[in-house]
């Protein structure tokens, strides 16, 4: 695939409103584990916590963190949207299999004690990511400008 494939988009309005929303959520999730923002964990105990409770190295936890802030940013303004979104694609797969999975299909909405979410979510993501994986940012992207040069 040629860089020229990498930015080619689809011609599509519906493509910037998906990637407004999968872009923010990226984004804000990811800087709750760099940055502690949002309430979030910040980055050494993010780590600490995959490590210890998934058994994830490091390394991977950096890319995961990276992944969703970066990858969200990228997406949020459709530059190099499918190589982001492939990103957040892998992040979502991961996070079925380690962490919701065992928890079955639907969100726990009620906040069952001892029960996590399952899948629901993360899935709708996995598809939201992976439609900009193979139609690119739409309109309104860096990616559809930088085609069009």
């Amino acid at each position: 695939m040629g860089l020229g494939r990498i930015f080619n988009t689809e011609d599509s309005w519906g493509l910037l409103l998906l990637r407004l929303g999968l872009g923010c959520i990226f984004m804000a999730h990811g800087a709750q584990k760099l940055f502690g923002w949002f309430g979030g964990a910040g980055f050494q105990t993010t780590i600490q916590n995959f490590q210890q409770g998934l058994n994830i190295p490091m390394e991977l936890t950096v890319l995961a963190m990276i992944a969703e802030f970066f990858g969200g940013l990228g997406v949020l303004a459709g530059c190099l949207t499918r190589v982001a979104a492939l990103g957040l694609c892998s992040v979502m797969i991961v996070a079925i299999v380690k962490v919701h999975l065992v928890n079955g299909f639907f969100m726990n909405w009620f906040c069952l004690e001892g029960q996590g979410h399952g899948i629901e979510f993360n899935l709708a993501l996995l598809a939201m990511s992976a439609c900009l994986v193979i139609s690119g940012g739409g309109e309104a992207s860096v990616d559809k400008w930088l085609s069009e040069q």
